[in-house]
């Protein structure tokens, strides 16, 4: 057997080889992992993150801010739409303005807990709300919302009679005149209420498609207090249309005071809580132009006025009023249509009494001026106020439709309930 003797060279070239291999091993068993890092390298990357994830929680505020309405908003309301709210923390700031820049006053609550601005709104107007917040630990909480409230065209007012803190007369309904054409009447009823002092019932009734009028089935009883709450904020009254109104109004109830007029007397007798404390002539509408008939209230009061003929339809053939006076003394309105109970200076005095001589209103003997307290036209403006009543009997007229100003006493009261939808 030959025997092989290895020379250097070859030892050295074997030992680089194995070298080689073993190198190879290495280097895979350091790619692969092989069974002793099951999870591999991408997964110690997630558990990198991960820990880096709870970090940074660690440092988020747990303050909860919320505003309302909600980013982006259109048809918010001018009344309630704006507020901040928080939980788990306290409000540090809030920041209101319009889109154009104007500075919304504000105020947070005692507890820090809300926020809201002192004023009302504008309609059809952009807003933006900036607020931030701190948790228990300091932690500063943000957020931002931009909103814009409802427009003239998509919201609704009630023009609303009598005015709030004002004393009025025992036939004095309320009152409310819409600006735009309400279909969902119960709705919009429900949302306004009527109440009295006295107890008595109230009900609504809807003249048309734009006014609720509400009077209990007699008329107020002296001295009361009745108290009117609108709370349409927010209610549909027609298709895409709104009510933007949360408000509450009072009014004070008077003494008890009804006066009758009688055309075929010629006297009105002027009562206060039923017993009468003034009778006074009186020259109601000719013959040709009768006063209508009914209970009537008045509805407005004028030291001095202009009466036009032509603004109610008497007119001469050349277009212009029968009469023109401009400084009608005294004058109270009792209808929408024209009627007045007013004083007159332009009369003989002899007429107060004996002759029905006007265009349809009441006339009392008085001065021209308005200035002497002695007259029957001043005592009779002095002592009346808007909501008093004024009977007028006998003149051979119809009776005021109910519509007529503020006189929906000349509805029955079955027929004044049937006309409510709530």
């Amino acid at each position: 057997m030959e025997k092989r003797v290895m020379t250097d060279s070859k030892r050295r070239r074997g030992l680089m080889a194995a070298s080689a291999l073993l190198g190879g091993v290495l280097v895979l068993s350091a790619c692969s992992g092989g069974n002793e890092n099951p999870k591999g390298e991408s997964d110690g990357g997630s558990t990198s993150q991960a820990k880096v994830d709870e970090a940074a929680a660690k440092k988020t505020s747990e303050a909860q801010i919320r505003i309302t309405p909600k980013d982006g908003s259109d048809n918010a309301s001018i009344n309630s739409a704006a507020t901040v709210t928080v939980t788990k923390g306290t409000l540090t700031e809030v920041a209101m303005k319009t889109t154009t820049g104007t500075v919304v006053p504000g105020q947070i609550s005692a507890d820090k807990k809300s926020w809201k601005p002192t004023g009302q709104l504008e309609r059809a107007t952009g807003y933006k709300i900036a607020a931030t917040a701190k948790d228990s630990a300091g932690r500063a909480a943000h957020e931002n919302a931009s909103f814009t409230t409802v427009s003239p065209a998509n919201s609704f007012i009630g023009n609303f009679t009598p005015e709030d803190g004002s004393t009025v007369g025992v036939g004095m309904p309320v009152s409310i005149n819409f600006d735009k054409a309400i279909t969902n009447k119960a709705d919009v009823q429900k949302a306004i209420t009527v109440s009295s002092s006295s107890g008595q019932e109230v009900v609504g009734h809807w003249f048309n498609a734009n006014r609720l009028d509400f009077r209990p089935e007699q008329y107020w009883q002296g001295n009361s207090t009745v108290t009117l709450k609108l709370n349409l904020d927010g209610v549909e009254g027609a298709s895409g249309v709104y009510g933007v109104q949360q408000k509450t109004v009072t009014f004070k109830i008077g003494r008890n005071q009804v006066s009758i007029v009688d055309a075929k007397t010629k006297t009105m007798k002027v009562t206060q809580d039923g017993k009468t404390v003034k009778t006074i002539p009186i020259s109601a509408g000719a013959p040709e132009n009768t006063t209508y008939e009914g209970q009537m209230v008045i509805s407005e009061k004028f030291k001095e006025t202009r009466m036009d003929g032509a603004s109610v339809g008497f007119t001469k053939e050349d277009g212009k009023g029968e009469y023109d006076i401009k400084d009608v003394p005294h004058a109270m309105r009792l209808s929408t249509s024209g009627t007045f109970i007013h004083g007159n200076y332009w009369g003989a005095k002899s007429i107060f009494g004996s002759v029905n001589t006007s265009h349809g209103c009441v006339g009392l003997s008085d001065t021209k001026g308005a200035n002497d307290p002695n007259t029957a036209g001043a005592w009779f403006f002095n002592n009346s106020m808007v909501g008093d009543v004024v009977v007028v009997q006998n003149t051979g007229d119809k009776t005021i439709a109910p519509d007529n100003g503020l006189n929906g006493w000349n509805m029955d009261w079955a027929a004044w309930k049937a006309g409510s939808s709530a």
